[in-house]
């Protein structure tokens, strides 16, 4: 553990020291789209980030080599180097997509080209456990077409949930921290050396993420691009292809008995079938809502719109943080439910708390609908928007807010009375918060822009 513990901290030291220098050379290359009306930031944001992040991959790649016991991880297998390849491929794409916007069918086949070389070196599904059936066997071509479905649809998924600041970094480094012990149970409590691998590569991905976070939050100093997005989303489906088609389950049965009924009482032991699903439960969500959505309106599937469920948060009246820090909460729940009902399936109290955390996700949710009546004497503990103003009630409080947002609008959009030329802004005036546009796109579709703060 405590070698995996170094690991995470160079590959996130690295990334951290990395990113000012990044940066500085973003805003010097050009690398930073314009502002566009239904961007959230005001100031246009260097990306290139993912720049630092590979060679926070790399540091942490290279300690590993280095330590006795993470050695044997290289020595035996053949799946890090697999991983630096694809990603040195998927990086290089992302960075020239960042500086000169390639065509999406490039990036498309390029996420295609880089899962194509994982398999070629080892890193590929050999088979799947499938509950009531039993471990199934793939064929060289079954376990290639998955291995590269799984990779470009992670890519893409980490990638549309990159619409705000630190939303994409925390949401990942969340999920590769329940894999990460979910895969160390594997190697450590089963001593299943086929798991090493996948633990590797979960802590690398957490020192890259917690590395890029303190650059990233709100507001974001510089974004991670595509070089980024595609690059942490390649590594989390890498750790997720080394855990579901590298380790044989029948090495975990704790049951005797049949083979099927050895794998039907084993399902929750051995989620590596369900733990991947579950690490990209909220971003693949919000890809195939948006697929549907933009078919059903005719639209390209990776045509860009403001209808991620992160802007619908904004919407609903959240603010930025508080909208990524409800994802963060989703996700948790998602993966680390999942992590603990793997580790004790039996237990109904891990259903309760679920359900129970569930339930104040939602309210947490819904809660800027509600503006309760808060009494005079509590005012001051409570934020400025639950207290009245200039002794009215709540109800004439709420009316007269509304007549000037109405009023406002009016005036923004037509100026001064009978004028057709728009009004000028007002320094003073509030700024309503918009959609993000770079990172809100798809890694293969069309980019909005993003921001820059020097």
């Amino acid at each position: 553990m405590r070698e995996y513990l170094l690991t995470l901290c160079i590959t996130a030291a690295v990334t951290y020291l990395l990113t000012g220098p990044v940066r500085k050379f973003a805003i010097v290359a050009g690398a930073m789209p314009e502002i566009r009306a239904r961007d959230v930031h005001r100031e246009p944001t260097p990306r290139l980030g993912g720049i630092a992040m590979f060679f926070g991959l790399c540091a942490g790649l290279l300690v590993a080599d280095h330590l006795t016991n993470l050695n044997e991880v290289f020595e035996k297998s053949n799946e890090p180097r697999a991983l630096l390849s694809g990603a040195a491929l998927i990086w290089l794409i992302g960075v020239l997509d960042d500086k000169f916007e390639i065509d999406a069918l490039i990036k498309l086949g390029g996420q295609m080209i880089a899962a194509g070389v994982m398999v070629m070196q080892g890193l590929t599904i050999l088979w799947l456990p499938v509950p009531l059936v039993g471990t199934v066997a793939l064929t060289q071509w079954q376990g290639t077409l998955l291995t590269v479905a799984l990779v470009v649809i992670t890519i893409n998924a980490v990638n549309f949930v990159d619409g705000l600041d630190g939303l994409a970094a925390g949401m990942v480094c969340i999920a590769s921290a329940a894999f990460f012990m979910y895969a160390y149970r594997i190697w450590y409590s089963y001593g299943i050396e086929a798991a090493a691998p996948a633990t590797l590569f979960a802590a690398i991905l957490m020192g890259m993420c917690l590395g890029f976070l303190p650059h990233n939050m709100h507001p974001a100093r510089i974004f991670m691009g595509d070089s980024g997005s595609m690059l942490i989303g390649l590594v989390l489906a890498a750790g997720a292809i080394s855990v579901t088609g590298q380790v044989d389950p029948d090495i975990m049965r704790l049951f005797s008995g049949s083979e099927r009924n050895a794998v039907h009482q084993m399902v929750p032991v051995y989620i590596p079938l369900l733990m991947p699903l579950t690490i990209i439960a909220i971003p693949a969500a919000d890809l195939i809502l948006a697929i549907v959505r933009r078919t059903w309106r005719g639209q390209s599937p990776f045509a860009a719109d403001r209808g991620h469920l992160h802007h619908r948060l904004l919407e609903i009246g959240h603010s930025h943080s508080r909208a990524v820090l409800i994802m963060y909460f989703w996700s948790a729940l998602i993966a680390f439910g999942a992590l603990t009902y793997s580790v004790n399936s039996a237990s109904m109290w891990i259903v309760l708390g679920v359900v129970i955390l569930s339930a104040i996700g939602l309210a947490l949710l819904l809660l800027p609908r509600f503006r309760p009546r808060t009494p005079r004497w509590a005012e001051a503990f409570v934020p400025p928007r639950y207290r009245r103003r200039g002794g009215l009630p709540a109800e004439a409080q709420e009316a007269r807010e509304a007549q000037a947002q109405d009023s406002g609008a009016d005036a923004g959009r037509y100026g001064p009375a009978g004028s057709e030329q728009p009004a000028a802004v007002d320094a003073q005036s509030p700024v309503t918060v918009g959609v993000a546009g770079a990172n809100g796109a798809t890694a293969i579709g069309g980019r909005g822009s993003s921001k820059v703060r020097i």
